[in-house]
């Protein structure tokens, strides 16, 4: 009996122990598990760590402020109150055979003069063509440019002339001509869909194979 119950105790104390153990096993493993580099943000990598709501935030404020590139490469618009260009409406027509002639041909000044009560501007050159009655189709070719000077914007106040040369060929120098009577010129001045009349009976050659005008750009008078 004695030694059932010495075997009894020991059986008693050893389970006892075992249990003591397991107590103080799991007893310190939760506070452990606590103070991850997850949950403090101290974690360079985690996704939930305070410093990615900052840096999403201040995107908005590294933005370059919107580029102006897209206008100052486009054409500047004329400020107000610059000079239109001259129109026919507001222009009159003459020619000025001080120019001479040689070889055949005729060299005279076309001016044109701003009639209007505002300030205008001749730019480039004129179309001029042979026409056989004042409000006909033109005759043969229209006038070539002389390139030889350069084109300028030539400012004409009300009464003021702009000048550019005109050369006409005698049509009597081409044989195969198809020669015909003109009434005079019909003038386009530069960059205009309307145009001037300037009477001055000649020759002209009907078909257009052949040139007998040449234009200058226009040039202050």
């Amino acid at each position: 009996m004695r030694s059932q119950r010495i075997f009894q105790g020991l059986v008693m104390s050893t389970a006892a122990a075992a249990a003591a153990l397991m107590l103080s096993a799991c007893g310190p493993a939760q506070p452990q598990s606590q103070p991850t580099a997850a949950s403090t943000g101290t974690g360079t990598g985690s996704a939930s760590s305070p410093a990615s709501p900052d840096a999403s935030s201040a995107a908005p404020t590294a933005s370059a402020p919107p580029s102006s590139t897209g206008t100052s490469t486009s054409p500047a618009a004329p400020a107000p109150g610059d000079p239109a260009l001259c129109k026919a409406a507001g222009l009159s027509a003459a020619t000025d055979a001080s120019g001479g002639g040689a070889a055949g041909s005729v060299y005279m000044k076309l001016n044109l003069t701003n009639t209007g009560s505002d300030p205008c501007v001749l730019r480039g050159y004129a179309g001029v063509s042979l026409t056989a009655v004042a409000a006909g189709a033109p005759i043969g070719a229209p006038a070539v440019r002389d390139e030889s000077t350069a084109a300028v914007d030539v400012l004409l106040a009300p009464g003021q002339t702009g000048s550019a040369v005109l050369r006409y060929t005698q049509a009597g120098n081409y044989s195969d001509c198809a020669m015909v009577d003109a009434a005079g010129y019909r003038i386009y001045p530069p960059e205009d869909t309307e145009s001037l009349f300037l009477p001055q009976p000649t020759r002209a050659c009907s078909n257009g194979a052949i040139t007998l005008l040449t234009i200058s750009p226009f040039q202050p008078a």
